[in-house]
């Protein structure tokens, strides 16, 4: 089934999605677009529906109502996660999800391999290409001089920023990025807002945070959630300076 977008420069288009859960609504007739190479801040009080859009996006969750709209007409409701990951769109959850016992470079090179178990990642030639990715995705995120050493090492910042590389080593066209800043020093909080705008352009990027540093950090656009539904958006400012905004998220 194929959909037309609102726009042609949409890379995500989010119409009318509404997901219940025992009566609660996560999210109620929410919309947002995204376009091609956009960066894009989520930001909203706990229970606003962040976790969840995710989740409908990533084919976590099949959304109850209305439809997801990813490229060239393909409707995210028709494919699992495993699909939906092929098709181009990675997700990085808050806690990193690297292997502390690997190298930096182990742990793209399992993230290059896609499917292949460890053993088969492990042990499978990579092209010169790939080795090539790999020491240019060790650049862009500030860690090629820790390419041999264990991810363990690393951190928690780091491993943050590691996890970010494995999912730019696959290439994807759209990332999701769950609370990047949590738990980071200053320093790596500011490195991390970089390193997101650095790849903004070649990559769309959705970034769910609390830290309004951050976010004012990012300099992008922000939509703002409530009950599930988009409250407002522009830039930080002006959704700070929003009446309804103040009163449902900013002013508690």
């Amino acid at each position: 089934m194929t959909v037309s977008h609102i726009n042609d420069d949409a890379i995500l288009y989010v119409n009318g999605v509404s997901k219940s859960f025992d009566g609660f609504k996560a999210l109620n007739n929410l919309s947002l677009i995204l376009n091609k190479g956009e960066m894009r801040a989520i930001i909203g009080p706990n229970g606003a529906g962040k976790t969840t859009m995710m989740d409908v996006i990533t084919g976590k969750l099949r959304p109850d109502t209305g439809e997801v709209i990813f490229g060239d007409n393909i409707d995210l409701t028709k494919y699992d996660e495993a699909e939906i990951a092929n098709l181009g769109i990675g997700r990085k959850f808050q806690k990193p999800t690297v292997i502390e016992s690997l190298t930096l470079f182990e742990n793209l090179e399992l993230a290059i391999a896609g499917h292949r178990s460890v053993f088969q990642a492990l042990f499978h030639k990579l092209s010169g290409e790939q080795t090539d990715r790999i020491d240019e995705v060790l650049d862009l995120v500030a860690l090629p001089t820790r390419r041999n050493e264990l991810a363990g090492a690393l951190s928690h910042g780091q491993k943050q920023w590691l996890e970010i590389g494995m999912l730019l080593v696959q290439n994807p066209e759209l990332l999701l990025v769950d609370e990047p800043a949590a738990g980071m020093t200053d320093a790596e909080t500011e490195t991390t807002a970089e390193l997101l705008k650095s790849i903004t352009g070649k990559h769309s990027v959705v970034v769910v945070e609390h830290d309004m540093d951050f976010i004012k950090a990012l300099d992008t656009t922000v939509s703002v959630l409530h009950e599930g539904s988009t409250l407002a958006e522009g830039r930080l400012e002006d959704v700070q300076n929003n009446e309804r905004v103040i009163e449902v998220y900013l002013g508690r």
